[in-house]
């Protein structure tokens, strides 16, 4: 175990660690708590990782004793607990509280698998084609709020030029490329650096044509963040986000991670392959410049 993880990213892996040593034991959060000295409240907290309040690394180091854990597992999670800080994103007004997990999976995750219907994912936006998002969808806040929006649009994407990038796989109904947001200009601008971008090693864009008919993502768009650690099971994470309106929802269940990772693997059957997905791109593009 390796304490390497901020953030939620980080408060999933204290959570998931301390309900790995407790289960190992046979023990329920009351008897956890008994032998820990807090609350069973408290024990239930330290293992949500959605909990936003303060992780304290003795109460971690008292309820991992409590289980038993080794002095290795027991330091990795104090560890852990000590270096939780906040994200560039926390607090400055232009991420949403209930993003902060997803930019926070985003800064950690080794992959990110998404299915977009209806606009460009953040990710892959160019700043004009988000300036006309946020303005489209922020009609009561002000140009200079939308502004720095926008501004933290741009600043998540440098996930795709980090030392070790975010593997990025996007799967986009071809509506995403019909739809012209801003205007022809901003959207043919958009379509150019899709293209540009699906050079990259590290980012697969493909197009679900129309032909294709119903899909496998009947319910909408959703995002699989996860990165994978052999060597330590409980540095690994899997979450999948589903954005809605002014909210977002995660989703960390095994069972629902893993239909959500089947229902991607579906779509990706049913998607175009690259090569054509990129003719599909030009195709639109062409258009918009004509």
């Amino acid at each position: 175990m390796t304490a390497t993880l901020t953030g939620p990213a980080g408060r999933m892996q204290i959570a998931r660690g301390l309900i790995a040593l407790r289960e190992r034991c046979g023990l329920t959060q009351a008897h956890v708590a008994e032998r820990a000295g807090v609350s069973k409240a408290t024990v239930s907290r330290y293992e949500t990782w959605q909990d936003r309040a303060r992780i304290r690394w003795a109460t971690v180091r008292a309820i991992a004793d409590a289980c038993d854990a080794s002095s290795a597992e027991r330091d990795a999670l104090i560890a852990l607990a000590k270096s939780q800080a906040d994200g560039w994103w926390v607090g400055n007004g232009a991420v949403p509280e209930w993003m902060d997990p997803l930019v926070s999976f985003e800064q950690e995750a080794q992959y990110e698998n998404l299915y977009a219907s209806t606009v460009i994912p953040g990710l892959l936006q160019t700043r004009e084609y988000a300036l006309a998002v946020h303005q489209a969808r922020e009609v009561r806040s002000s140009n200079d709020e939308i502004d720095r929006m926008v501004e933290a649009r741009m600043q998540r994407q440098l996930v795709l030029r980090r030392a070790a990038p975010l593997h990025l796989w996007a799967v986009l109904d071809e509506a995403v490329l019909r739809r012209t947001v801003g205007d022809d200009a901003v959207m043919e601008r958009q379509l150019t650096h899709l293209q540009e971008v699906a050079e990259n090693p590290f980012v697969d864009i493909q197009i679900l044509p129309f032909r294709a008919g119903a899909h496998a993502a009947g319910a909408g768009n959703f995002v699989i963040l996860g990165r994978d650690d052999e060597r330590s099971p409980l540095n690994s994470m899997a979450v999948v986000y589903i954005e809605l309106r002014r909210r977002g929802l995660y989703l960390d269940d095994a069972e629902d991670v893993s239909a959500y990772k089947l229902t991607f693997d579906y779509l990706r059957s049913q998607a175009a392959d690259t090569s054509p997905s990129l003719r599909l791109l030009a195709e639109a593009r062409q258009e918009l410049s004509s």
